[in-house]
C-alpha cells in the first residue's frame, strides 16, 4: 500500500479479522491470513506475515474466525412476496403483503451469507431504499425491476384478461409485456425510470408460465437488439431468461451480457457464448429442489419442470466442461417459510454447482463471488473479492468449504456477516430469531 493510500484511511477506525484460512474469491486460498478494513473498504487481505506495520490493528478491534471469504452473491432471486411458483402467485400478491413478506426474505438472504443479489424481477428497488435507510436488514440489491416478455410470453399472465394484466403493470407489478421495437424501447426506459440497475427480458418460454413452451423463442432479433442497445445507452447490462436453444442463440447473438437457465444449450450455443464472453447463470437450485416441492407449482408447470430439469443438468455440465463463464444464481423466491425454494437457502446453488455442474469447490465459490458482479456490466461494484480497495463485504464459516462444499448451504454454518465493514451477524447476535424462521 502506498503512503498516500495509508494517509487517506488513517483517520478512519480500522478493524481486522484473522483466519487460519482466507478464500479470496479469485486465486488460491491463503493460510494464516488477516483482513484489515476501514470506511467500508478493504485495506489489506493476505498473509499475516505480509501485513504492513502501518496497518496494525489493536487486539480489541480484531476478530478471529475459522474461515473467511467474500460475501456471497446470488445473481437470480425474486423478492415478490408470492407463496407459490406460478403467475397467479406473482401477479396476484397485493403490494402490502409483498412488503411484509419480503422484509423477512431479505433478512434471511443476508443471514445465509449473501451480501449482494441481482434481483431479476421484484420489489428490490424499494427494498433497497429501506435497507440503505436502516429500516430493514438485508443485502445489497441490484434489481431489474420488472421482467419483460412479449404478449403471450413467459411473464404474461395467460389466464388473466389482457387489459387487467396491463393495468397491474402500470401499478408497479414486476411483470410487463411489450411488442414491437418502439414499445420494447419504452418499457426498458420505464424500468430505468424506476431505478433498474440492469434489464431482464425473456427470449424463450418458461416453466411457471402455464401455456408457453420453454423451447420456443420469444421476441424477434430486432426487438432483442433494440432492448440491448437501449440498456447500453444507460450503461446497463441486459440478461435474458432463455431455456430454448433459439432463444439462447438470439440472446447471445444480439449482445446480452448473460443468459439465465440455458437449459437447451448445445455445442453451437456454447461456442458462441465463449466467443462473445456471455455469462451463464444456471439456476440449478429451482430445478433440482423444485422437483421435491410439487405443491408450490401448478400441475401444468410441474409437468413442464421434469424434462427441463433433466435436460438442464446435461447442459450445465457441458457448459462448465467447455469453460463457459458461470455466475451463481438460484432463482429462489417464494415467501413460504422452510420450503426448498425459500429465501435463505441460496447457498444450495453453490453446492449444486459442484454436485451437478461438475465444478470444483473453489470454482463454485468464484462463481458466487468474483465472477458474480460481472453480470451487472458497467454497473458492477468493486466487490466479490478479498482485495485491497474492494467493498468490505465478507463472511465467516464454521469450517473449510473446500473440503465439504455442503456446509455453505446451511445458514447456521455462516457465523459472521460483514456488510460494508459493519458486523451484521455474529454468534449470539443472529439476524433472524429462530421463532421467525421456523
Amino acid at each position: 500500500m502506498s503512503s498516500a493510500q495509508v494517509s487517506s484511511t488513517a483517520g478512519a477506525a480500522r478493524s481486522a479479522v484473522k483466519a487460519p484460512l482466507l478464500i479470496p474469491g479469485r486465486g488460491e486460498p491463503v493460510k494464516d491470513a488477516i483482513l484489515v478494513h476501514s470506511a467500508g473498504k478493504i485495506d489489506y487481505a493476505g498473509p499475516l506475515s505480509g501485513l504492513p506495520k502501518s496497518l496494525n490493528v489493536a487486539p480489541e478491534r480484531t476478530t478471529e474466525v475459522p474461515v473467511l471469504l467474500p460475501g456471497l452473491w446470488d445473481c437470480h432471486v425474486h423478492f415478490i412476496g408470492h407463496l407459490e411458483q406460478s403467475m397467479d402467485g406473482m401477479a396476484g400478491t397485493q403490494p402490502f403483503f409483498a412488503g411484509v413478506r419480503t422484509a423477512h426474505d431479505v433478512a434471511a438472504t443476508l443471514s445465509a451469507g449473501f451480501t449482494s443479489v441481482r434481483e431479476t424481477a421484484g420489489w428490490g428497488v424499494e427494498l433497497s431504499q429501506e435497507i440503505e435507510a436502516g429500516r430493514l436488514v438485508g443485502p445489497n440489491i441490484y434489481s431489474v425491476c420488472a421482467a419483460i416478455s412479449c404478449t403471450g410470453g413467459h411473464v404474461d399472465h395467460h389466464t388473466m384478461k389482457e387489459h387487467h394484466f396491463h393495468e397491474l403493470g402500470c401499478h408497479g407489478i414486476p411483470l410487463v409485456v411489450a411488442d414491437g421495437v418502439p414499445e420494447c424501447i419504452k418499457v426498458v426506459r420505464q424500468q430505468l425510470r424506476r431505478g433498474a440497475k440492469a434489464i431482464k427480458i425473456c427470449t424463450s418460454g418458461g416453466v411457471s408460465s402455464d401455456r408457453d413452451d420453454p423451447r420456443h423463442q420469444q421476441f424477434s432479433d430486432e426487438e432483442i437488439k433494440a432492448m440491448v442497445d437501449e440498456a447500453a445507452r444507460s450503461q446497463r447490462a441486459l440478461t435474458c431468461h432463455a431455456h430454448g436453444l433459439p432463444g439462447i442463440i438470439a440472446a447471445v447473438r444480439n449482445g446480452a451480457t448473460s443468459v439465465e437457465h440455458g437449459t437447451y444449450l448445445n455445442d453451437e450455443a456454447i461456442a458462441l457464448m465463449k466467443e462473445k464472453g456471455t455469462i451463464l447463470v444456471p439456476t440449478r437450485g429451482i430445478m433440482e429442489d423444485g422437483l421435491t416441492a410439487a405443491e408450490v407449482w401448478s400441475p401444468r408447470a410441474f409437468e413442464k419442470l421434469k424434462p427441463v430439469a433433466e435436460q438442464h443438468a446435461k447442459a450445465y455440465r457441458a457448459a462448465v466442461a467447455a469453460g463457459v463463464k458461470i455466475a451463481s444464481g438460484s432463482d429462489y423466491g417464494i415467501s413460504q417459510r422452510n420450503t426448498p425454494l425459500s429465501h435463505g437457502h441460496n447457498g444450495r446453488e453453490i453446492e449444486l454447482a459442484v454436485q451437478i455442474g461438475g465444478m470444483t469447490p473453489l470454482q463454485a465459490i468464484e462463481a458466487a463471488t468474483a465472477v458474480a458482479p460481472e453480470v451487472l456490466g458497467p454497473q458492477a461494484p468493486k466487490a466479490g473479492q478479498l482485495k485491497e480497495g474492494y467493498d468490505a463485504d465478507f463472511i465467516a464459516l464454521t469450517s473449510n468449504p473446500l473440503d465439504d462444499i455442503s456446509i455453505i448451504a446451511n445458514p447456521d454454518n455462516v457465523t459472521h456477516v460483514w456488510l460494508a465493514g459493519k458486523l451484521k451477524k455474529s454468534p449470539g447476535r443472529p439476524i433472524l430469531l429462530s421463532s421467525y424462521s421456523e
